[in-house]
């Protein structure tokens, strides 16, 4: 930060920019990178180590590899070449880039909904109000405008019946807002499906409901929440309700299941143990794996057999002999964002990943609006690179504008059978104009002065004292 702080200001004066007209602009997302690149390598030549809990589970002291395992290709010339900064930070024009996890909250439909999203940074927007933050008005702003994002799919969130703020009628809601601004079909709805609360027959004869109503292209399903069940039934102890899902997903025509994965804390139901039975079960069905089995606590390294976060998600597809381009695909939602500041650590996950699954079948995410505008995730995929010596050592793909094209639309495309896909902006006419015209955009939102940096720390990390 310090050292961001001291680019901008320099910056800023040679342009004879404000600093807040600086840090908002592409020269300004293009500044946190070449930063960020520049302390990762400075502590790297100085031997640092990562004290932390590795991937295998018990706190540990990792020492620093030889040789960086990823890098932000950003020439630090853009700092203060705005066009540069631009080609650099942002993808092309007419680039196709599909986000399959967003979310919106819409409280006017459903009142009586607690609060939920308080917790993220979008909550701590200028409206002071947490749930006037995630709105659909806001989502299309931030997703659409604000970013490079040309298709999205609205996705469940862990709430049913009236703690629900996020239906599918509000789903819909978003969908036909998003086509009046856009003139065309660039949204997709998911349905909802939890097997686990009451009666299995009930939730069944919910979702032929909602296929009958609604054009989705997806189920959405949490296995730990709120009573937790695996796919594969292989607990007897856990509610058998998996296998009667899935058999009914494949009546009902709709043959992609979206289920929740890792960012669980650790909670068991939420492991991606169950994937690969599952996926060999049904081979006509696609496991759409969301966050790819990552755990906020666990440092991401080579792949440990019996090992925590991505791990689990490769071990389970390989003992069940579920390879690259198979019918299991890897997301990026939250994943990406959470290891996109740790340059090893986003290099071994995109790696381990793309070995397990393939070039086809890694989709890109971004939780979208949890953190604000996913601009910032967008820019750092843009400009990431694996090292090639992460590729030597371990055997890890170079992370080509191919591959990238793959993972930020074309895969999902597929995997969700969009027969029209749309790339460019929305509107393409105006939406560089509102980006440039914005003072707040590209402003990640969060806490700013020190002090609440700090408070916001202490409060998310009650461990520490």
């Amino acid at each position: 930060m310090r050292r961001a702080r001291q680019i901008s200001d320099d910056a800023a004066r040679r342009l004879g920019w404000s600093r807040r007209q600086f840090l908002t602009s592409s020269a300004g997302m293009a500044t946190g990178l070449v930063a960020l690149q520049a302390c990762t390598d400075e502590a790297r030549r100085a031997g640092a180590t990562t004290t932390g809990p590795a991937s295998t589970g018990p706190a540990t002291t990792r020492p620093a590899m030889t040789g960086p395992g990823g890098t932000f290709t950003v020439p630090p010339t853009a700092i203060t070449e705005p066009e540069l900064a631009t080609t650099t930070t942002q993808l092309p024009p007419g680039s196709l880039l599909v986000d399959v996890q967003n979310h919106v909250l819409d409280y006017e439909l459903n009142p009586q909904a607690p609060t939920f999203g308080a917790g993220f940074p979008q909550g701590a927007c200028e409206a002071g109000d947490p749930r006037q933050c995630f709105t659909p008005e806001r989502w299309i702003d931030l997703v659409f405008r604000q970013s490079d994002t040309t298709m999205a799919v609205l996705s469940a969130i862990p709430a049913v019946g009236d703690a629900n703020p996020l239906t599918i009628e509000a789903m819909e809601r978003g969908r036909e807002m998003a086509a009046a601004m856009c003139g065309d079909a660039r949204v997709l709805i998911q349905g909802q499906a939890a097997p686990d609360v009451g009666p299995i027959e009930a939730a069944l004869e919910a979702m032929s409901a909602v296929t009958a109503a609604h054009a989705v292209c997806a189920w959405k399903v949490y296995t730990h929440s709120p009573n937790g069940w695996f796919l594969d039934d292989a607990d007897p102890q856990a509610p058998q309700v998996g296998e009667r899902f899935l058999a009914h997903v494949e009546e009902l025509g709709v043959p992609v299941v979206a289920v929740h994965k890792g960012l669980a804390g650790g909670a068991p139901f939420a492991s991606p143990r169950d994937i690969g039975p599952a996926a060999v079960r049904h081979p006509h069905l696609s496991f759409l794996v969301y966050h790819s089995g990552y755990e906020s606590g666990v440092v991401e390294s080579e792949f440990n057999p019996g090992g925590a976060g991505v791990d689990r998600l490769v071990q389970s597809l390989a003992d069940a002999g579920v390879g690259p381009g198979g019918n299991v695909y890897a997301e990026l939602g939250t994943t990406w964002r959470s290891v996109m500041g740790d340059l090893d650590q986003a290099a071994h996950v995109l790696g381990k990943l793309l070995l397990a699954v393939g070039d086809d079948n890694v989709v890109w995410g971004t939780d979208s609006i949890w953190y604000g505008s996913p601009q910032d995730q967008i820019a750092a995929l843009h400009a990431f690179e694996i090292t090639p010596e992460f590729q030597e050592r371990f055997g890890y793909p170079a992370l080509t504008a191919e591959r990238k094209a793959k993972i930020l639309g074309l895969n999902a495309v597929r995997v969700l059978g969009i027969a029209a896909p749309i790339a460019g902006a929305c509107p393409p006419e105006v939406q560089a104009g509102l980006r440039r015209g914005d003072p707040l955009a590209n402003v990640a939102p969060g806490p700013v002065s020190r002090r609440d940096v700090l408070a916001t720390f202490v409060r998310e990390h009650p461990w520490v004292r």
